[in-house]
């Protein structure tokens, strides 16, 4: 069912996929780990299809020698290297950003990308001083799906809950939603086919972040 956004007070986004394009910078990583193996090179589009659950779990689908905990050290190092340079705001995202805050509304991240990385992306794309909160799996005992990080974010929005909006682009990010008990839209810019997001029965699905847009402008 369609959620009335003058009911919003504040909204939280995930990052990869929903605000921002960085499956370029995932898979220059992935590829750097791989390297160090002597495997192949993944194309962006096979690495795309792990993004969303936390990097253990990304490695673990695309590395498949040596340790995780070696393999996501070696990652780690090596993304800060790549990840300004090629990733980008997708369309719509920052104007959505300024015109949530020119409403007075709350804004947050709540992403299974480590916490530094999301806040050093923010910064370089421009738009880091928009956020009230942003959080990363190091804050929580669960990454998403688990609610442990948007029911975090909700606490220190200081929001009734019914009042916060979760953004996302994958199923992942409907469970955790439904979990903590938030609202959630879905926009189909990641990696997951139309049929298995409506399946997983989001409050609504818009079709790209430039469709929020119009909605916020509306209640302005």
């Amino acid at each position: 069912m369609s959620v009335p956004f003058r009911d919003i007070a504040a909204v939280v986004f995930d990052f990869d996929g929903t605000l921002a394009d960085s499956y370029e910078a995932i898979a220059a990583s992935v590829n750097h780990v791989r390297a160090t193996h002597g495997l192949p090179p993944l194309s962006v589009d096979e690495v795309k299809c792990h993004v969303g659950r936390a990097a253990p779990y990304l490695l673990a689908k695309t590395v498949p020698v040596g340790t995780v905990d070696a393999n996501l050290a070696c990652y780690r190092e090596h993304h800060p290297r790549v990840m300004a340079p090629l990733t980008r705001l997708l369309p719509g995202a920052g104007a959505l950003l300024r015109a949530l805050k020119r409403t007075e509304r709350k804004v947050g991240l709540c992403s299974n990308k480590p916490r530094l990385f999301s806040e050093g992306l923010l910064a370089h794309l421009g738009v880091g001083s928009l956020f009230d909160v942003v959080l990363g799996p190091e804050d929580v005992p669960r990454p998403k799906p688990a609610p442990d990080m948007l029911v975090r974010a909700v606490e220190r929005l200081e929001l009734p809950r019914e009042r916060v909006l979760y953004i996302g682009d994958m199923t992942v990010d409907i469970e955790t939603a439904r979990a903590a008990g938030v609202r959630v839209w879905i926009v189909p810019t990641g990696c997951e086919a139309r049929e298995s997001l409506l399946a997983a029965r989001p409050d609504r699905l818009i079709e790209s972040l430039e469709e929020m847009l119009a909605e916020v402008a509306g209640v302005c």
